[in-house]
């Protein structure tokens, strides 16, 4: 009998995931007031390990809804 698993997660894809998820939590920790904030704090939690288009779309994905 097949099991019913899913296929497992590339490990960059897994590593993006905890970056974004780590940004996000430290950006609601901070309680930003400006998308500059938010930047900055994905900055440095990326650091360097993605891409310009990655970092921009982490930041428009953990900035707050008001910030958007």
């Amino acid at each position: 009998m097949r099991e019913n698993r899913l296929p497992p997660v590339p490990e960059s894809t897994a590593r993006l995931h905890q970056l974004k998820l780590i940004a996000a939590a430290r950006v609601n920790a901070c309680r930003t007031t400006s998308r500059q904030q938010v930047s900055d704090i994905v900055r440095v939690t990326v650091d360097n390990e993605v891409d310009t288009t990655t970092f921009r779309a982490i930041v428009a994905d953990v900035a707050p809804d008001a910030l958007r």
